[in-house]
């Protein structure tokens, strides 16, 4: 077992005797348990451990019994918390002395930083032993790389529970894990496979707003339509404790719907039913199986939740179709596919003038189009703002329109406004991923970096197979310099995206914060030959000939990003960025001028990125954070 202590290093630097006196309460905290569970301290490492234990289940237990302990201790008010992380791995050791050395060592210190704080990681063989022996959930975090180790390695999290008698560990724990599976089309028409698609994700839609339910977004269970994959393993990789899946056959007005709700463990029915309606009674159907689930698995609904549950939209079926098509369209990020769902969502708006989902999901499309295609402007924001306030209007509860509005907010530069629809997106669906990732990007504007961490890790647990979270995930990352953890992210995104665009630009960035310049540029080249059109190469070229001080050969690239009509949103930022790296910091600060003026400053990277502590230091930053109210 491996301890570390959060923020020690932090707390030593504000405060150093105070965190010296945090670090002998822990460790007087951990010593008596320690010997309880007959493990031994090997050594103190700074704010930290090594124990040895003589079984697994020791260390497990011991493990739990520490942070229960913590949590107690920093329950009580006025107590300055301690946070610690733990890992642990089951492996021979060599001993030398008092010390213990050995591959098995290594791993568990490399597990020991993936732990959330207050947390608890452990490797597989560690899972092998005690799963079935200890109450608290176990969920899988899935293959990570480790640094110096071969192959991807499995790891898993341990749920820790308060002690409070009377309640069980899934009330005590984070909520219930659930995904909703790719319903399947058995229509008469193929065409209407649309239909399926889109009540999966309303039905998600709805469960995620059960606070008593962890609903995994579409994005992750989109794999699962056709996979061969038992209850058991998508359990695992989606870290859930129970599925639901169906059947949809659609017949002119008539709907036929099949449900079963399958726990993971046992792989039996918890629940299951048929329903043969007519379309309108669509929403009446997403109601009653959001009960019946919520029953099944134990969530209790609060008074809020039933009421919204009770009142049943009244749009026009016709308008709810189109709505549906829009929504899968949606999901692909083309210029074609996002047109026409623009051209959906504006059918459904005329159908049904009052439909909120359909103005949303317009909001939505604007945004999109101009990160995606490229053609990014301040028409396309205000496009985004104005939908989803006319959303808000129709449905004041409408999560998707809040966090939508949000976004449109953070990108127009007002922070304090978009902060209060992101909480308020949260409060009302606490498994939207989309809310939590977006949250996390202004939370960086704001150089809240434990917070931006928090909410990033929030939308992978709701959306654990997104590209886009994971790739913001690692970037951020990258930036705080946390680069265990990085490589980590990198590696599993690569997997889901089967390494294609992201994955190499993840991985050229990080390249680019270890100074290895040879495979920075290697990654480069990857994406050209990857993409050789794209016209977002040129900013790659310009900033790493700038870091490695090639300064014509990054001057033409500058060319050709000035040069370059579309394609490239946030020019003058990027250019800034590129001044600075050449040591031009009257130049960037025009730029960067200029950026604040047309709202196309990217101001997390210039908070975060340890390239601009230079820049960060001059006066002149300190203004530009003043006029955004940032300081």
């Amino acid at each position: 077992m491996f301890t570390d202590m959060v923020g020690y290093t932090r707390a030593s630097q504000a405060d150093e005797a105070r965190a010296l006196r945090l670090r002998e309460e822990q460790e007087a905290l951990l010593r008596p348990l320690l010997a309880a569970h007959r493990g031994r301290e090997v050594k103190s490492i700074g704010d930290g451990s090594l124990v040895e234990f003589s079984s697994a289940l020791d260390a497990v237990r011991c493990a739990i019994e520490i942070q229960r302990r913590l949590q107690e201790r920093n329950a009580t008010p006025g107590t300055e918390p301690i946070d610690l992380r733990i890992g642990i791995h089951l492996g021979d050791v060599e001993p030398r002395g008092d010390d213990i050395f050995g591959d098995s060592v290594n791993i568990a210190a490399r597990i020991e930083p993936l732990a959330e704080p207050g947390g608890i990681c452990i490797s597989e063989p560690v899972f092998g032993q005690v799963h079935n022996k200890i109450s608290d959930p176990i969920e899988p975090l899935g293959p990570r790389v480790l640094k110096n180790v071969q192959s991807p390695m499995e790891l898993y999290r341990v749920v820790v529970a308060a002690n409070s008698p009377g309640e069980s560990p899934r009330t005590e724990g984070r909520p219930a894990g659930l995904a909703v599976l790719p319903f399947a089309n058995i229509s008469p028409d193929p065409n209407d496979a649309y239909f399926a698609d889109g009540l999966t994700e309303e039905l998600i839609s709805v469960l995620s707003q059960l606070n008593g339910l962890r609903v995994i977004a579409r994005t992750s269970v989109l794999p699962y339509r056709s996979t061969t994959k038992g209850a058991a393993e998508i359990g695992r990789d989606l870290g859930v404790a129970s599925l639901l899946q169906g059947s949809v056959r659609k017949a002119g007005q008539q709907l036929r719907i099949t449900v079963q709700l399958i726990d993971v463990a046992s792989q039996g029915h918890l629940w299951s039913t048929k329903y043969d309606r007519e379309l309108v009674d669509v929403f009446a159907i997403q109601s009653e199986i959001a009960r019946e689930v919520a029953e099944a698995l134990r969530v209790t609904l609060r008074a809020t939740e039933s009421a919204r549950l009770a009142t049943l939209p009244t749009v026009r079926p016709d308008s709810y179709l189109a709505y549906l098509k829009g929504r899968v369209l949606l999901r692909d990020r083309t210029a074609s596919a996002l047109a026409a769902a623009r051209e959906q969502f504006e059918l459904s708006v005329r159908l049904d003038p009052r439909n909120a989902s359909a103005y949303s999901g317009l909001a939505d499309v604007a945004m999109l189009l101009g990160i995606y295609v490229g053609s990014r402007s301040a028409g396309d924001i205000e496009a985004s703002r104005t939908y989803a306030k006319r959303a808000l209007e129709l449905d004041p509860d409408l999560a998707e329109a809040h966090a939508s509005l949000g976004h449109a907010l953070t990108e127009e530069l007002d922070f304090a406004a978009a902060e209060q629809e992101f909480q308020r997106a949260v409060a009302l669906n606490p498994s939207y991923a989309t809310a939590h990732h977006w949250y996390s990007l202004l939370l960086q504007c704001q150089d809240r970096r434990e917070d931006a961490l928090r909410e990033m890790a929030r939308a992978e647990e709701g959306d654990p197979l997104s590209v886009a979270t994971l790739a913001a995930s690692a970037h951020l990352l990258i930036r705080l310099r946390r680069m265990e953890e990085a490589s980590a992210k990198i590696e599993k995104l690569g997997a889901v995206e089967n390494f294609g665009d992201r994955y190499h630009l993840a991985l050229h960035e990080y390249r680019m914060a270890e100074r290895d310049w040879p495979r920075a540029l290697e990654e480069l080249e990857r994406l050209a030959r990857l993409s050789p059109h794209d016209p977002a190469l040129a900013p790659g070229y310009a900033f790493y000939f700038a870091s490695t001080g090639q300064r014509d050969r990054a001057l033409e690239r500058v060319g050709q990003i000035e040069a370059t009509a579309e394609g490239i949103p946030f020019k003058k930022d990027i250019l800034a960025g590129v001044f600075a790296l050449l040591g031009e910091l009257d130049e960037s600060f025009r730029l960067l001028a200029e950026a604040v003026r047309d709202r196309s400053i990217v101001i997390r990277t210039w908070r975060l990125d340890p390239r601009y502590e230079p820049l960060r230091a001059d006066p002149r930053f300190t203004e530009i954070l003043r006029q955004l109210k940032l300081a």
